[in-house]
């Protein structure tokens, strides 16, 4: 059987209204046999079959094409209909009749909603039927306008779905790819980091000291860089960023440090912290303090130039609640929905050193420990993140 072929039976058998349609007409005629057929120039091939007469053709069989009335169908555009083959003029002598021993037998083009012929749809029994005289040739055009509908429709959701598939497949490589180049940098960058550390330390010198620090910096904020791009890769791949849950007895002093970092590196920004007493805290101290990093770095980059920047973190009524707060223009309402997925900052807000997943990563972070970030923004309370982890 040829592709094209096997494809119209699947797209007919996806028609979940062609069996009801099959038995609707032996019904209403007294045929035991009815089928959808996909006609060509030279094939005749049975998509959907229902046999109460042991014709013995099922979905897939195929017939010689001269030898069927659906190729005269085809050709002249017209149903056919017969009562009584024995007695009809036009097929008494005919050899379709003898060949398949029927009496009775109507055929039904069906059309492409473009025009194009797709088949037909038919009966036939060894007896005869009134079928000239009744409302059976209207009722079975009906159903051949439903099924050229349905076979449209069918065919469309699935090059639809083909083509999610293929942009899902796309999509995962081109992660997988960025995942694998980021894990091969690091390598490569530790070792440029490493030996910068190593002129500095040993081989002090006025005169390249101020380069070799260039190269530090530079190859701890790629190394920075290639991290993103990591947990961007295993957050979006569906594993998620990892993260080792143990007790966290310093998660106050770890919170501290990075508050204090990040400060040294904004002199000029003012940073208020109130960081309660964390214990009994399942937690990965390392990811938090990424979180805590990344959420900041948000603040001081899109916050008011001279608006404070607050971190509170605390535990009430057995929920750890991390926030960072920020004074400066507010996060229009329509992008609420969307700021934590990649790359969906405005073009409008102060762009970001980096890749711009410092929100997207912090998200997936809290979301690895059980928890969730959270946004609000409004003229009176500026913006506030606020990561919540319910204690056991």
């Amino acid at each position: 059987m040829a592709q094209g072929a096997a494809d119209d039976i699947a797209t007919i058998n996806r028609i979940s209204a062609v069996p009801a349609i099959l038995q609707v007409i032996t019904e209403m005629t007294g045929m035991r046999f009815a089928a959808v057929a996909r006609v060509t120039q030279t094939t005749w091939t049975a998509c959907a079959v229902l046999d109460n007469l042991g014709f013995g053709l099922q979905a897939g069989g195929e017939l010689d094409l001269v030898s069927t009335l659906c190729f005269e169908s085809m050709n002249s555009h017209l149903p056919i209909i017969i009562d009584n083959a024995s007695t009809d003029p036009l097929y008494q002598h005919h050899h379709t009749p003898k060949l398949y021993r029927f009496e009775s037998y109507i055929t039904i083009p069906v059309w492409r909603t473009d025009g194009s012929f797709f088949g037909t749809l038919c009966a036939l029994d060894p007896d005869p039927a009134s079928l000239k005289a009744s409302t059976i040739q209207s009722t079975m055009e009906s159903f051949a306008r439903l099924l050229s509908l349905q076979i449209d429709a069918e065919e469309s959701l699935q090059r639809t779905e083909t083509a999610l598939l293929q942009e899902r497949e796309n999509a995962e490589l081109r992660e997988q790819f960025i995942a694998v180049i980021g894990h091969d940098l690091r390598n490569p960058l530790f070792a440029i980091t490493t030996a910068a550390e190593c002129l500095l330390r040993r081989h002090p010198s006025p005169s390249t000291d101020v380069l070799v620090q260039h190269i530090l910096t530079c190859g701890h904020r790629a190394s920075q860089l290639v991290e993103d791009v990591l947990d961007f890769a295993r957050g979006r791949l569906g594993s998620g960023i990892p993260v080792t849950l143990c007790e966290c007895l310093d998660l106050d002093q770890v919170f501290s440090h990075v508050v204090s970092e990040v400060q040294s590196v904004h002199p000029d920004r003012w940073i208020q912290s109130d960081i309660g007493p964390l214990e009994g805290i399942q937690c990965d101290s390392g990811r938090l303090a990424q979180l805590l990093s990344n959420l900041l770095a948000n603040a001081i980059t899109h916050g008011s130039l001279t608006g404070s920047v607050r971190v509170e973190a605390l535990i009430l009524d057995g929920v750890f609640r991390l926030s960072v707060s920020n004074q400066g223009k507010t996060i229009p309402a329509e992008l609420l929905p969307d700021i934590f997925k990649p790359y969906t900052r405005s073009a409008n807000h102060t762009p970001q050193a980096g890749l711009g997943l410092g929100l997207y990563i912090a998200s997936q972070i809290a979301l690895s420990h059980g928890g969730h970030l959270e946004v609000a923004s409004d003229e009176e309370n500026g913006t506030i993140f606020t990561f919540s982890l319910p204690l056991p």
